[in-house]
């Protein structure tokens, strides 16, 4: 049996997902693949390179940093994350992520892009975490009206979340037979439609199939969050989300939050850390 891990996105709630995973990899809590969309992709491929703590590390480090995250960066290059940096300086340079262990390691990982001129969400593998591959989990981070349009393999591409918040379709369709979702909303979440939709429609009105999507996200979303319920009903998917709506907006400066966001992902994995051994099939020592 195949075990697959989905991580939803959210821009800064993903370091809820960042603080689950340190406390799973600080148990050795294996998967044979995951995906990730948007900041569940920016975070989430720390797992694979086993890299326990770098997510909070940085972004605490950088979050005052214009060329991270900016309303300068976004009048001055285009993204209000600063792409160079945050996808190629830090990893490369600042904060080295370790691609020799990513690709070294037998995990799956996958990224989500929304592919601007079909509105169809794309999965890309990635093998290496080399240039290429940080495009990808770039593309599948660029939120709509936040980032520049990424030009990359033959392809336009803007956020996962678009076409695939919660892609557990997608990894049950890849053969992973039980899933670990984790996401970065209540339960109890209902997506409504954003005030941004106009600006989206004047913004993008050369790819109606993008917009066409943007428009859809709300009953998307509902409908895929209804099937994660149902599928953790069933037994096919072990769910873990905060208890409450995450006290961080989408762009966040202040060092004391993001810590705060992290922290209640540590607790909640800890909260349940028994129970999901149990779904993976994990004995303990208690058990032996």
């Amino acid at each position: 049996m195949k075990y697959g891990l989905v991580l939803e996105g959210g821009a800064m709630r993903g370091l809820f997902t960042a603080g689950v995973l340190d406390v799973l990899m600080e148990n050795g809590i294996d998967f044979d693949g995951a995906v990730g969309v948007s900041a569940g992709a920016c975070f989430g491929c720390n797992y694979k390179s086993r890299q326990r703590g770098r997510a909070i590390r940085y972004n605490t480090r950088f979050c005052r940093d214009k060329r991270y995250c900016s309303v300068k960066s976004l009048l001055t290059t285009g993204d209000m994350f600063g792409a160079d940096f945050c996808y190629h300086r830090i990893p490369d340079e600042l904060d080295p992520f370790d691609s020799e262990t990513f690709k070294n390691d037998p995990m799956e990982f996958f990224a989500v892009c929304t592919d601007v001129e079909t509105g169809k969400a794309v999965y890309h593998r990635c093998h290496d975490a080399g240039y290429s591959d940080l495009e990808w989990i770039r593309a599948s981070a660029s939120m709509p009206l936040a980032a520049r349009i990424v030009c990359h393999e033959g392809r336009k591409l803007l956020d996962g979340g678009i076409s695939d918040s919660i892609p557990l379709r997608f990894m049950e369709a890849a053969g992973y037979e039980k899933n670990v979702v984790i996401l970065t909303r209540p339960r109890s979440y209902t997506k409504s439609h954003s005030k941004t939709e106009k600006l989206i429609e004047l913004r993008y009105k050369k790819y109606p199939a993008l917009v066409k999507a943007c428009l859809n996200r709300p009953e998307v979303y509902n409908r895929q969050l209804r099937y994660v319920g149902e599928a953790e009903t069933d037994g096919r998917a072990f769910v873990i989300a905060p208890e409450t709506a995450l006290p961080i907006s989408h762009i966040e400066h202040d060092q004391d939050v993001l810590l705060e966001v992290y922290r209640t992902g540590r607790m909640t994995a800890k909260k349940c850390l028994e129970e999901l051994k149990d779904f993976l099939g994990i004995v303990t020592d208690e058990q032996e």
